[in-house]
């Protein structure tokens, strides 16, 4: 997963080149491991309701979906939920998994 950190990392620093410091001050970025052994990182613009993931070496764009609590992120066939009592991802055909920041 280090090579997915490096290029996350690598397109942020591109952005903030591009777009100046802003960028990096509008974005919040999250790093999570599940219980599977699944690590991603997610960022979360401040203009922008979507999700931009980082998981399985693969760019994902997930799409806020209505939900009842918190909050449901989906697309490309990945799931992530935040909710009060925690934080679960959905890759593929692959069991729901709890996962922690940090």
């Amino acid at each position: 997963m280090k090579s997915g950190r490096i290029l996350v990392a690598a397109a942020l620093l591109a952005a903030t080149t591009m777009f100046g410091t802003s960028v990096s001050a509008q974005t919040t970025w999250q790093t999570y491991r599940c219980g599977d052994g699944t690590e991603f990182i997610v960022g979360f613009f401040q203009y922008d309701k979507r999700a931009h993931m980082q998981v399985d070496g693969k760019a994902v764009t997930l799409q806020k979906r209505l939900t009842l609590t918190g909050s449901r992120y989906s697309g490309g066939g990945v799931t992530l939920r935040v909710t009060k009592s925690g934080t679960t991802l959905k890759v593929g055909k692959r069991p729901v998994t709890a996962c922690q920041s940090g």
